[in-house]
């Protein structure tokens, strides 16, 4: 049985950080050798080798791997913290120019605002999945995050902890692609709204200036390839680019945020 929760671990530590079965062998190991039994010690022994590779080795060895970690600062930043510790803010060097060309721009216009962007990619080896996501394994993806305003003030707050699931829903006279897919049996298209880790901030009410302002922005890089979101925002926010795509019934609904690929 032991065996078993083992194994479990590191299939559950690998699918959500890459690199976590490794880390967590490796410190099996150092225990076995200094044979000591405390459950904090092991813990702590796990704990400290993680936060040393992800901190640490990972974003030196990344590169060799045709990735970097996204460059956080006063004009970007990831909205979860779960997102660094869990290595999921990779992405190819160009896409890393490409937001932090779009976030200068975004402060420039709007001071109070980054560009806060939430899952990306892992950072090693193309095809590796990002769960639950079907496309970001290849360092060229990347969600982005709405803006909202509070009382007309806008402000990098956002209605949930990860920053998905809570969504901008079609007005009565707009489009329901939601409806039109969960009614051909995808019933996954809006299960982000499970994935929430806890909904707050739920006065905060999409900026529909700014959120147009930075997904203009976004289609105006050279290097952007498609950009997915949901099609009653689309016409909602007079959005008009061939970049923007339907992302499919298969995937899920983008009323939460932005999808943004390059080439």
């Amino acid at each position: 049985m032991k065996i078993i929760a083992h194994l479990i671990l590191v299939i559950f530590l690998t699918i959500t950080t890459q690199i976590g079965g490794i880390i967590y062998l490796l410190s099996i190991l150092i225990i076995y050798f200094t044979k000591v039994k405390n459950r904090m010690y092991r813990f702590l022994t796990f704990a400290f080798l993680y936060l040393i590779a992800t901190y640490f080795i990972i974003p030196t060895l990344a590169p060799y791997f045709g990735r970097v970690k996204i460059t956080n600062n006063k004009y970007v930043e990831n909205h979860f913290l779960i997102t660094q510790l869990c290595n999921r803010n990779y992405v190819k060097p160009s896409l890393n120019i490409s937001l932090q060309k779009i976030g200068k721009q975004l402060h420039k216009k709007y001071p109070t605002v980054k560009l806060i962007y939430l899952d990306a990619n892992f950072p090693f080896i193309d095809k590796f999945p990002l769960l639950p996501h079907l496309s970001h394994s290849d360092g060229k993806k990347i969600d982005i995050s709405f803006i909202y305003q509070n009382d007309n003030q806008l402000n990098n707050k956002k209605p949930s902890i990860s920053g998905y699931g809570i969504f901008n829903e079609p007005k009565p006279s707009e489009y329901n692609q939601i409806k039109k897919c969960k009614q051909k049996g995808y019933w996954q298209y809006d299960y982000s709204k499970l994935v929430t880790f806890g909904a707050f901030n739920t006065h905060l009410k999409l900026h529909a200036k700014a959120t147009k302002y930075l997904t203009e922005l976004i289609i105006k890089q050279q290097s952007t390839q498609k950009v997915f979101i949901e099609p009653h925002l689309k016409k909602r926010l007079k959005l008009n680019s061939p970049k923007i795509r339907f992302h499919g019934c298969k995937a899920v609904r983008h009323d939460d945020h932005i999808h943004f690929q390059i080439h």
